[in-house]
């Protein structure tokens, strides 16, 4: 899936990246408990979570993933969107829960990390 059609699918809003970025990304990774994030070895895959903190961002950087998606309508602060920014990491909002962004995203083709 492109950035644009993960946007479109959870009705998300961009606040940082490319939203005409051709990039496929395959798999996702939901958790707000980011040591668990650190499992992840697939990049090409997109982090979904509710940790609206610098810390979400950071661990994205060290385990490759290059899109967060904040769920649950997070206010995500401008230390993390410039955080992201200089990370090359893409940022989207969504008013959805957890659960309903990875169902919605899943029957959109996204497959799970394990």
């Amino acid at each position: 899936m492109t950035i644009q059609e993960i946007m479109n699918t959870v009705e998300g809003t961009l606040l940082c990246g490319d939203a005409n970025q051709q990039t496929s990304l395959r798999y996702a990774f939901a958790s707000d408990l980011m040591s668990d994030v650190l499992t992840v070895t697939q990049d090409d895959g997109i982090l979904i979570t509710g940790l609206a903190s610098a810390q979400a961002v950071r661990t994205a950087m060290m385990s490759d993933i290059h899109v967060i998606l904040f769920v649950r309508n997070k206010r995500i602060t401008e230390d993390i969107v410039r955080l992201a920014e200089q990370s090359g990491i893409t940022v989207i909002v969504s008013a959805f829960s957890m659960f309903r962004a990875i169902g919605l995203l899943y029957n959109a083709g996204l497959q799970s990390v394990y």
